[in-house]
């Protein structure tokens, strides 16, 4: 089975599109089209569906993709064993990591990186942390700093890095500022900016309200953590953010009996062979971390 076939399968699957793929291949779209038509012939079976503008993947290319995506691993994989064998910590490093975390933690990572391994091409690409794992699963990206999500998915590896405690907060001057002695029951009677409830942050706190059986009133929801410590600051609502992020337009609530966390860490692909660049810079990340712990 041809690899630019299949390679040219996977693009148009991605992208809902021959000319989009076209373009990522820098080729013409009907060089793409032979490229799948091809691929068709050798299974004896249509891989998409071609209606009007719309692309979409019959049941028999929903059923090849998840093996092509393994194919474009491997070859990846064999690819960097090869330039592994020889020549110092040296190539392209694709990242995918979110706002917060490119703000908060990376910046003292990527200069201590970047200092001791200078001929690594670092990319980084920001974004939600749901979207860095699909990029990993898509083999689009090698590493992936994120939030880690609740719950783990066997084909990926996580790796826990820094515990991330998470704080109510309102603004200074909010009816709950001050207050001691606040339940989850008096936040659910005011509204709530926060993360978006489809995002791993946006998860824990709406999980924490439905084991209460409490109605959590969302006035707002944005995934960029800055913008909501300012709408919060102003007295928009109460907010949930890391601990880090408190400051003094910003009163922290004591909720009775309620401690809540995540965790960031960094996320790669089980079936997918680290290159030196990525075993390095993962040795970076963890090296604070490890440093923190101190011995045993």
């Amino acid at each position: 089975m041809d690899t630019q076939n299949l390679e040219a399968f996977l693009l148009v699957a991605e992208n809902g599109s021959f000319s989009l793929a076209a373009q990522q291949l820098h080729l013409t779209q009907p060089a793409v089209s032979k490229r799948v038509a091809l691929l068709e012939e050798q299974l004896g079976t249509g891989l998409f569906d071609r209606i009007g503008r719309n692309t979409t993947l019959t049941e028999a290319g929903q059923a090849l993709l998840p093996h092509a995506r393994a194919v474009q691993r491997e070859l990846e994989a064999a690819r960097q064993s090869v330039r592994d064998l020889s020549g110092d910590v040296a190539g392209q490093l694709r990242i995918a990591t979110s706002h917060h975390i490119g703000l908060h933690r990376l910046p003292s990572v990527l200069s201590q990186f970047s200092k001791a391994f200078n001929a690594v091409q670092i990319d980084i690409d920001f974004m939600d942390s749901e979207q860095a794992y699909e990029r990993i699963m898509q083999g689009k990206a090698e590493l992936a700093i994120v939030t880690l999500a609740p719950v783990r998915e066997a084909s990926l590896v996580t790796v826990p890095v820094w515990p991330d405690p998470l704080d109510f907060m309102v603004g200074i001057h909010h009816p709950l500022a001050g207050l001691r002695d606040l339940d989850l029951a008096a936040l659910s009677e005011h509204p709530a900016i926060l993360p978006g409830l489809n995002t791993y942050t946006g998860q824990i706190v709406a999980g924490l309200f439905n084991q209460h059986q409490l109605t959590l009133q969302v006035s707002m929801a944005t995934n960029y953590l800055e913008t909501i410590r300012m709408l919060a600051s102003v007295g928009l609502g109460w907010t949930v953010l890391p601990r880090s992020m408190g400051d003094d337009t910003l009163a922290t609530l004591a909720i009775d009996g309620i401690g809540i966390e995540r965790t960031l860490g960094i996320v790669y692909h089980r079936g997918r062979t680290l290159s030196r660049a990525a075993r390095a810079f993962t040795e970076v990340v963890r090296a604070p971390a490890d440093d923190e712990a101190g011995p045993g």
